[in-house]
């Protein structure tokens, strides 16, 4: 196989089959923040209770913890849209956001009970007294029961997402278990769940991969092979460290994407609200259709393409039984990625609500590199640095890549078109 290198990702690439959210300003957007600006200490405070909540006591699926946000969240975003008439507009909604996001975080993480009564108990102490904090607080509640009653047996609970399932008998293409651990394929179940806007979990499936023998086909497998190679004498050490930075949990990783987004917000309460909820709907209805067409495509992953027992049947792709990845494959199917389209959908919601940066320079941390930060100023690098990390670490074709972050996009300004509906 060659080491001929696939230049980066471009942004012209990614966003050329990416539709635009009609309905984008729906929630309004925040300007380049100002000298002076204050963000609403509000929602940071009830944003970083969520975070410190589902740390601390995590479900053991991704797609479960992003439900918990997208739930509390839509919750609130709905209790603080509109404000009875007569009412003080900022003490309805304070109480009203407080009281959403703490009756959803008690009911789906119940481990945490004593710790969100104590902050709640702290943020209606600074809501004076009066109809508008106890009728926001009602509604809060209301709004938090109705919605999780509406999600009960939604499927995106950890039994229902990693549900057994039996792969194919092994053929050219098809994926099958993956070294060292050789584990069954998760997160099958999760293409089966109730999305948010979606209509169903296969709205938006992929079209089929390239084509064992294609051009595009051999092009993505030198490429990882050379590129993400445990032992690759090619790769850079900025490239390792991108890559290293870029493997954790994706829904660990933007979070604080998504805060420094809050952070310079200069809209409203509602608005910033809205945001939180809309982008961790577009999360869980891109998971959706992520395993939707990981299922439906069953694509192997470049390691069983290289290394595995059965060859494809090209004479242009070498088989090499000791090649091995820079990092362990993922126990799921190659096409598409799921890291690029949480990157994606995470980009396509903050660029149609916020632009196309928080208007500031923003630092995030990694969990699998610590005490390592990467600065950016506008939200495309992290996609860019997405696509090209996960070649890099030898479990993703390029090609799967950049068609998670089109299906992303896609499921994403889906859901923003739906903001009307989602919020009522």
């Amino acid at each position: 196989m060659s080491s001929t290198h696939r230049t980066s990702v471009s942004r012209r690439t990614i966003l050329a089959a990416a539709p635009v959210a009609a309905a984008g300003a729906a929630i309004g957007t925040a300007a380049p923040a100002s000298a002076g600006h204050s963000p609403s200490a509000v929602v940071l405070r009830w944003f970083d209770t969520t975070n410190e909540t589902v740390t601390a006591a995590p479900a053991p699926t991704q797609v479960t913890n992003s439900r918990t946000w997208a739930i509390a969240w839509l919750a609130a975003a709905r209790a603080v849209r509109r404000v009875p008439h007569g009412l003080n507009a900022s003490r309805y909604r304070e109480a009203a956001l407080a009281s959403a996001v703490h009756r959803a975080l008690v009911a789906l993480v119940p481990a945490r009970a004593t710790e969100l009564d104590a902050a709640l108990a702290d943020a209606l102490a600074a809501v004076p007294e009066g109809s508008a904090k106890r009728r926001g607080s009602a509604a809060g509640v209301a709004q938090a029961d109705s919605l999780l009653a509406d999600r009960e047996g939604d499927g995106l609970d950890p039994a229902s997402v990693n549900v057994a399932w039996t792969p194919p008998a092994a053929a050219p293409g098809v994926w099958q278990p993956t070294p060292p651990a050789h584990g069954p394929g998760l997160q099958a179940g999760t293409r089966h769940a109730v999305p948010f806007a979606l209509d169903s979990g296969d709205q938006f499936r992929l079209p089929a991969p390239p084509a064992l023998g294609s051009a595009a086909y051999r092009a993505d497998i030198e490429e990882v092979y050379a590129y993400g190679a445990l032992n690759s004498t090619v790769r850079t050490q900025e490239q390792t460290d991108t890559a290293q930075f870029w493997l954790g949990s994706s829904f660990t990783l933007y979070n604080p994407v998504l805060r420094a987004a809050l952070e310079h917000h200069t809209g409203p309460l509602r608005d910033q609200v809205a945001l939180v909820a809309l982008f961790h709907v577009a999360s869980v209805d891109t998971q959706i259709a992520t395993s939707d067409s990981k299922y439906a495509h069953l694509l192997w992953r470049p390691v069983t393409a290289i290394a595995g027992p059965v060859e494809d049947g090209d004479p242009a792709t070498v088989q090499d039984p000791n090649w091995a990845p820079l990092h362990t494959t993922p126990s799921h199917p190659d096409y598409p990625s799921g890291h690029n389209t949480y990157s994606g959908s995470a980009e396509e919601v903050l660029t149609q609500l916020v632009g196309d940066g928080p208007g500031a320079p923003f630092t995030i941390p990694s969990p699998s590199a610590p005490g390592v930060t990467r600065t950016y100023t506008t939200w495309h690098p992290l996609t860019t640095e997405n696509v090209d990390a996960r070649v890099w670490s030898g479990i993703h074709s390029r090609t799967a890549d950049l068609a998670g972050v089109e299906l992303s996009r896609t499921v994403a300004a889906h859901v923003l078109s739906r903001t009307d509906d989602l919020l009522t």
